[in-house]
């Protein structure tokens, strides 16, 4: 090695102390995807470089033949995953090596639990590829430089995974890096060549960089006269993977096995692909899209702010990492490659913005996305329930930012529902849509706190007597979800808890009618509720949507939803006050023991007392808690 100068000791991030740790005590099963993760990260190192060339072609210092090198030693029992790539400058080498620049570590680590099996899963999920090398190494050495420095700017870092790294300045005369792993006792497998040829065939063939392994040269072949039957031959650096990118390839003659691996190499996921969908478009437009849908939802999903997108490729030339512009926010889980011939060489973030080819693939890859999970949920039942489990949240995002696709979308949401009395969302607005009532022409649901507090409101009572299935939510995003859905296949969205109920041709004419006479009976007594209560209700009136409860609240038409001012609230934003309208059912006791009394104290408590219920029911709390427990004191005590 060259002698190093200037060296430094850093200690690592306190997470990847954590993280060597769980690496140290080899938590994975299949110890030889580490290669995988080198060998991946040293061809996305070639990428960026070739696609920094485009403007700077200086920095391929008169070398533009790109490749990733294995070099095996074994004397001193290492092996070298070497590439002569970007490289890494010494601030580069501190801010990558030393700490885990990625959304969600604390999400991750929080997972924890002791138990190896499950956590290696978990660090799948998170995809950290270059701490892999410490499963079989006890010492990792990296010497790079980045292109276009001088020799004199190489640096090496160096760490044992004891939660401390050196850093020192050293002379490197080749751009790039080099990872030297001095493998621990037992690992003598990965000095084997036919044993890394193997592995590099199985996991890196697709790479469109040259891997390539040393292979020995041959002594001349003489024959028992001592004639010359075959030249002697000189040893040569040998391409041991295809070097062919994948999605240029015939679908035909890709197996399910490569496109796995495929994903695993772009997404840096330790876990298969749960669907993916290859096609190659030609015509007013070229391009090759590969999308594949995640079988598992990262720790950073739920940040809108963390990277996402495609991997960009223009005429096979590396473009771009995270090209969100070709995939909406609510599509952020899925992974890919779109490689395009109408896109110039030198296209930036900024052009991709303002761009009508962009507009056009981006529309293309939705549509693709959506009919890939439109096949699952078509074919596969349980298999789609899977992906439901793990993004249905982030997918109802969807017909709020993406108005095109509203209908497809909602078509692919799943809920839970009074049909089957259970918090599993696995019915279709499909499947709500066959079950409806002869003559129902809505969809009714209700929007709550939780699962409990959905199935158990009051609101629901006339709907299970007449057996109308109603749609249980109780997620943060569906309030948002519902307030962008109007319509499916022209049956409007009525929520349950809003405005005057009105089942029409559900109710028969002699219902409506005993409904018009309760009405005009009780109007005295809802004009001395109404008085009684004063401000706090914005109106009083007689409900037919309760059967055993009562006293609802009911928002207006067109007031925000109890959920909605919760949700605001939460998030700070200020909400003014709103008042509620006070339904009574006039079948149940208490309100007919209310209209016997007459004016006084005991009429205002009573009054007050049936609109906290319904408060507490609909609202899950009260302004003054205390109050009310006073007033059913005092009204126990005069019972």
């Amino acid at each position: 090695m060259t002698e190093a100068v200037h060296t430094e000791t850093h200690g690592f991030q306190t997470e990847v102390k954590q993280l060597l740790s769980l690496m140290a005590h080899s938590l994975y099963s299949n110890k030889e995807v580490f290669l995988r993760e080198l060998v991946s990260n040293a061809a996305d190192a070639a990428d960026k470089l070739r696609f920094k060339a485009l403007s700077n072609s200086e920095l391929f210092e008169n070398d533009g033949n790109l490749r990733v090198r294995l070099v095996i030693d074994k004397d001193n029992k290492t092996l070298t995953i070497s590439d002569n790539g970007i490289g890494m400058s010494r601030d580069d080498v501190i801010e990558h090596l030393g700490t885990i620049a990625k959304s969600g570590t604390k999400a991750f680590f929080s997972q924890l639990s002791g138990d190896q099996a499950k956590d290696s899963q978990l660090i799948g999920q998170f995809g950290v590829g270059f701490y892999s090398a410490f499963i079989v190494a006890d010492k990792v050495t990296v010497e790079t430089r980045a292109a276009g420095e001088d020799s004199n700017r190489g640096v090496r870092w160096e760490s044992d995974g004891d939660g401390s790294f050196t850093v020192a300045d050293i002379e490197k005369t080749g751009r790039g890096t080099d990872v030297i792993l001095h493998l621990r006792e037992g690992e003598e497998e990965f000095l084997d060549d036919w044993r890394l040829r193997s592995i590099i065939g199985k996991y890196s063939d697709h790479i469109s960089i040259a891997v390539e392994m040393w292979k020995d040269g041959e002594p001349e072949q003489t024959d028992e006269e001592g004639n010359v039957t075959a030249a002697a031959t000189d040893g040569e650096w040998e391409q041991v993977n295809k070097a062919t990118a994948l999605w240029t390839r015939a679908k035909g003659d890709i197996s399910d096995e490569e496109y796995q691996e495929f994903y695993k190499h772009i997404s840096h996921d330790w876990q298969d692909a749960l669907a993916w969908s290859h096609n190659k478009v030609e015509g007013n437009q070229e391009y090759t899209s590969l999308l594949y849908v995640p079988a598992k939802a990262p720790f950073d999903l739920y940040n809108r702010e963390q990277s996402h997108g495609l991997k960009l490729y223009v005429q096979r030339v590396f473009i771009m990492d995270d090209a969100e512009q070709f995939m909406p926010t609510y599509l952020r889980f899925v992974k890919g490659v779109l490689d395009s011939n109408d896109l110039p060489l030198n296209v930036s973030r900024e052009i991709l913005q303002d761009n009508k080819v962009t507009a056009q693939l981006r529309k293309a890859c939705t549509k693709r996305v959506l009919s890939m999970l439109e096949q699952m949920a078509k074919n596969d039942a349980d298999k789609y329930q899977g992906f439901w489990k793990e993004f249905g949240n982030v997918l109802k995002e969807g017909p709020a930012e993406d108005y095109g696709n509203r209908e497809q979308i909602a078509g692919l949401l799943r809920f839970a529902s009074t049909h089957n009395d259970s918090d599993a969302q696995t019915v279709s607005l499909s499947d709500y849509l066959e079950r409806m009532k002869e003559g129902q022409d809505k969809i009714y649901y209700i929007t709550a706190d939780s699962y409990a507090a959905a199935s158990h409101s009051p609101h629901l009572e006339i709907f299970r007597k007449k057996g109308i299935e109603v749609l249980l939510m109780w997620e943060r995003v569906d309030e948002w979800l519902m307030n962008h859905l109007s319509d499916f296949q022209d049956k409007q969205f009525v929520s349950v808890t809003k405005g005057e109920l009105d089942l029409g041709e559900l109710d028969d004419e002699e219902t409506k009618k005993a409904q018009e006479e309760a009405k005009e009976a009780l109007k005295p007594l809802l004009e001395r509720v109404q008085t009684a209560l004063g401000d706090e209700v914005k109106e009083v009136r007689l409900t037919h949507r309760l059967t055993s409860t009562p006293s609802c609240v009911v928002a207006g038409e067109h007031d925000m939803s109890t959920q909605m001012i919760k949700l605001m609230r939460a998030a700070g934003q200020p909400v003014p006050e709103q008042k509620y309208v006070l339904e009574l059912n006039p079948e149940h006791s208490l309100v007919k023991k209310l209209e016997s009394l007459g004016e006084g104290e005991q009429f205002n408590e009573w009054s007050k007392l049936l609109l906290e219920q319904a408060q507490l029911a609909e609202q899950g709390g009260l302004k003054d808690p205390a109050a009310f427990v006073a007033r059913v004191n005092r009204l126990l005590l005069d019972w």
